[in-house]
C-alpha cells in the first residue's frame, strides 16, 4: 500500500510541475485582423491603431508579449487620463483575449495531451495516494502525527503550499493573460459542455471540482464508519459537480443564462446587478424562474431550512466554498484560532461584510428602478470595491490561500455574508443545537482542536451548555472525535435550546454557582 501511495505522490508532483510549466510554452504574435476579431466594435479601430507597432513581431514568452502590449496600451490611456478625457479612455482589459488568440504552442495543437500530463496526472496521483489510506486499520478517525507534519502544522511545506495557492489566486483574478496556455488546455472540455471556448473561470471551476472529488475520497477513507461525515461529503461533492459546474455549462449550451441554482445572495453578491436582472428578464420563462427561485431562496429558503436544520444544511452540505474547505481544507482544520480575541474580530468582520453587501444591494436595486438616477456612480464604485476586496481578495486569495496558515474556514468564518445571514437565524430562531453531557467530559480537547470554526467546544462541554454559536456549521467533527460521546447534533424544540447551566464537576454532578 505504501508503494502505491508513493507512486501516487510522484504522479501528483509530476502533474503539478507540468501545470506550473505549461504557461511558459509557446510564442506570441498578432496582426490587425486578430486585434479586430478580439475587441469590441467600438474599440476595433482604436485598438488596431494602438497595437500597430506590435504587428509582424514574434514574442518568445507571455512576459515579452504582455510587456509590449502594456507599453502601447497604457501609454495611450495615460495620455488621455492626463488630459482628463475620461470618455475616450479604453477601460476594457483585452490582455487575456488577445494573448489567448496570439499564442502558438504545443498546448494549442495538442490540448488533450497536456491536460493528461498536468491535471490528469495530478488527479490520478491524488486518487492513488488517497484510496489506500487507512487500509487495514480499524474504523475510527485517525489524526496521528498532525502536529509533527510539515504540511499540516505550519511547517515549511505548509508555508510553501499556502504561498503557491495565494500566487495562483492572484494570477487567476488579476493576471489571467499569463494562464492562456492552461485555458487552451481545457478548451475541448468547455466546448463539449457549453459549446463555447474556455475562460480562466472554466479552468478554475474544473480544477475546483476535481479537487473536491479527489479530496472527498480522502474524507471517505478517513471518516469511514461515520455515516454523517460520509453523507455530507457525498453531498458537497454532488452539489459542486452537478449544480456548480455541469448544469450551468449545459444551460449555456441550451442558450440559457449561466446560473448556479445553489448559490444564494449575498454570497452571490451580483445577483441583483442590472446586467443580471436584464439577462433574467430577457431569457423568457427560464430566466424568470431563475430570478424567482433566487429571491425565494433568500426570503423563504434560508429562514425555513435554517430553522429546522441550522446553517449546516447549506454550509456543510451544499455550499461549494464549504465543500472545498471540508475536503481540500480538512488537513488544516486544527489551525483555526480558538481564542476569544479571534472570536471578537470574527464577529465584527463578518457582520461588516454582510452590512456592506446589504447596503450595496439596496443602492443597486434603487438605481435599477430609478434608471440609475440615484447614486449611479456610487453604485459602480461599490460594485468595483466589493468585487475586488471581498469577491476576489477575501474569498479567493485569503479564503483559500490561507488554509495552511489559519485553517480551512477562513472565508466562512470571517468573510462570507451568507454565513453571517444564516448564523443570525441559527442563533436566534432555530431548532438546531449541539447538546453536551458535561459529566462525561474528560477535557481531552479533541473537540476544540478540530473545530474548524474556532469554537472552544470543550469550554461549553465542561459547563454542560448547548452549543448554539452562530458560527457553528454543524460539521459534526467535534462529536466524531469525542472519545466519550459527550457531544450530539440535535434538532429539537426551541424551549431550553439556549441554556446557562452552572459548571458540573465529577460523576456526582456537584453544581457550583459561578
Amino acid at each position: 500500500m505504501k508503494m502505491i501511495q508513493k507512486t501516487g505522490l510522484v504522479l501528483f508532483l509530476i502533474g503539478l510541475g507540468a501545470f506550473i510549466l505549461i504557461p511558459f510554452f509557446g510564442s506570441y504574435s498578432i496582426d490587425e485582423a486578430l486585434v479586430r476579431a478580439n475587441t469590441k466594435d467600438i474599440h476595433q479601430e482604436k485598438m488596431a491603431e494602438i497595437l500597430a507597432p506590435m504587428y509582424g513581431e514574434t514574442y518568445s514568452s507571455n512576459f515579452a508579449f504582455l510587456g509590449a502590449f502594456g507599453e502601447n496600451f497604457n501609454s495611450y490611456n495615460d495620455k488621455l487620463k492626463d488630459q482628463a478625457l475620461w470618455d475616450q479612455v479604453i477601460w476594457d482589459d483585452y490582455r487575456f483575449a488577445l494573448a489567448k488568440a496570439a499564442v502558438s504552442s504545443p498546448v494549442t495543437e495538442n490540448p488533450w495531451h497536456f491536460l493528461f500530463l498536468s491535471i490528469g496526472l495530478a488527479v490520478l496521483g491524488g486518487l492513488l495516494y488517497n484510496l489506500p489510506s487507512h487500509a487495514g486499520e480499524p474504523e475510527g478517525i485517525k489524526n496521528n502525527g498532525i502536529f509533527h507534519s510539515s504540511m499540516k502544522a505550519k511547517g515549511w511545506l505548509g508555508m510553501l503550499t499556502g504561498s503557491f495557492l495565494i500566487l495562483f489566486y492572484i494570477v487567476l483574478y488579476w493576471y489571467p493573460a499569463f494562464m492562456v496556455n492552461l485555458v487552451w488546455m481545457v478548451n475541448p472540455i468547455s466546448e463539449m459542455l457549453s459549446g463555447n471556448p474556455a475562460s480562466q473561470w472554466f479552468l478554475y471551476g474544473l480544477i475546483y471540482t476535481l479537487a473536491i472529488i479527489v479530496m472527498g475520497i480522502r474524507m471517505f477513507r478517513k471518516y469511514r464508519g461515520n455515516k454523517y461525515q460520509q453523507l455530507r461529503t457525498a453531498s458537497v461533492m454532488f452539489f459542486q459537480t452537478a449544480f456548480a459546474f455541469l448544469i450551468p455549462e449545459i444551460l449555456v449550451l441550451l442558450n440559457q443564462p449561466y446560473f448556479d441554482f445553489k448559490n444564494i445572495w449575498p454570497l452571490d453578491y451580483d445577483f441583483f446587478y442590472d446586467y443580471q436582472i436584464d439577462t433574467f428578464l430577457s431569457s423568457g420563462g427560464v430566466g424568470m424562474f431563475m430570478l424567482i427561485w433566487g429571491i425565494l431562496l433568500i426570503i423563504i429558503g434560508v429562514p425555513v431550512f435554517t430553522y429546522f436544520f441550522g446553517k449546516r444544511w447549506y454550509c456543510s452540505w451544499v455550499c461549494g466554498c464549504g465543500g472545498l474547505a471540508e475536503t481540500v481544507g480538512d488537513p488544516f482544520r486544527q489551525l483555526s484560532d480558538k481564542s476569544v480575541k479571534a472570536w471578537k474580530y470574527e464577529r465584527v468582520i463578518i457582520h461588516s461584510v454582510l452590512v456592506l453587501a446589504v447596503v450595496m444591494t439596496a443602492i443597486t436595486i434603487a438605481n435599477y428602478f430609478s434608471g440609475f438616477s440615484f447614486l449611479g456612480n456610487v453604485t459602480n464604485q461599490l460594485h468595483s470595491f466589493y468585487g475586488f476586496a471581498i469577491g476576489s481578495a477575501f474569498a479567493g486569495v485569503v479564503g483559500t490561500g490561507f488554509y495552511p496558515f489559519m485553517g480551512n474556514r477562513v472565508w466562512c468564518r470571517f468573510g462570507c455574508p451568507l454565513a453571517a445571514y444564516l448564523g443570525i437565524v441559527q442563533r436566534f430562531k432555530s431548532r438546531f443545537r449541539i447538546t453536551t453531557n458535561g459529566g462525561q467530559c474528560i477535557s481531552c480537547g479533541n473537540c476544540s482542536t478540530y473545530c474548524e470554526m474556532g469554537i472552544d467546544v470543550r469550554a461549553y462541554a465542561q459547563k454542560g451548555q448547548n452549543i448554539v454559536r452562530s458560527s457553528c456549521v454543524g460539521c459534526g467533527v467535534c462529536s466524531a472525535v469525542c472519545p466519550r460521546g459527550v457531544l450530539k447534533l440535535e434538532n429539537g424544540p426551541e424551549d431550553g435550546r439556549i441554556n446557562e447551566l452552572p459548571i458540573i464537576i465529577g460523576n456526582n454532578s456537584i453544581k457550583l454557582n459561578v
